[in-house]
């Protein structure tokens, strides 16, 4: 099977063995230094948008926001300026086939093909995030160097170690919904 995948892999044209190429190294990327994607649950989106305290205008990114949900949701429910980064080219490319349906909807959000470590997130009034611990760090580091004052940041299932929560919504077991945690820049 392993010959017949490298003879099937060396059969490709040279167009195709690109675009697999530039397919496959940010989806390696995101799963190496972000996180697989694993779409929040919607009711928990909400919870996250609630305890954000968004508001009308502000501006809100979601780092890795896979499908879009969230920064739908933000955009039609609360009016918000609101931008999801993706790096997956799949799940990105995902993200824009849905992307109409929301607009019908109402939604405003823009979805954008970018890592976001290379992202200026310094205008942003709320980060969201659902992303492993070891970017949390990473993503922790940013936000110090980045965010204004007053700016939150709220993460499903993962904690920033090096911060004070705001405020913790705790595990739903039953639903099987992970914790919500909220923090607030200069808090």
């Amino acid at each position: 099977p392993m010959k017949n995948l490298v003879d099937e892999f060396l059969g490709m044209s040279r167009l195709e063995a690109i675009l697999l190429i530039l397919i496959l190294i940010p989806t390696l990327i995101t799963l190496i230094w972000g996180a697989p994607w694993i779409p929040t649950p919607k009711a928990r989106a909400r919870k996250m948008l609630q305890l954000a305290k968004l508001k009308k205008g502000e501006k809100i990114y979601d780092l890795g926001c896979g499908d879009g949900r969230l920064v739908h949701l933000a955009s039609m429910e609360h009016g918000a300026n609101a931008v999801g980064l993706e790096f997956s080219p799949l799940v990105y490319a995902w993200a824009k086939i849905l992307q109409p349906f929301y607009w019908f909807k109402g939604s405003r959000a823009r979805i954008k093909f970018r890592n976001f470590y290379n992202a200026d997130l310094s205008d942003a009034d709320v980060i969201t995030c659902y992303l492993l611990p070891h970017t949390m760090r990473h993503v922790q580091k940013k936000c110090d160097l980045e965010l204004k004052p007053g700016a939150r940041l709220v993460s499903y299932a993962f904690k920033v170690e090096a911060w004070t929560p705001t405020h913790r919504a705790r595990r739903n077991r039953e639903k099987g919904h992970g914790p919500i945690w909220v923090y607030q820049m200069d808090a």
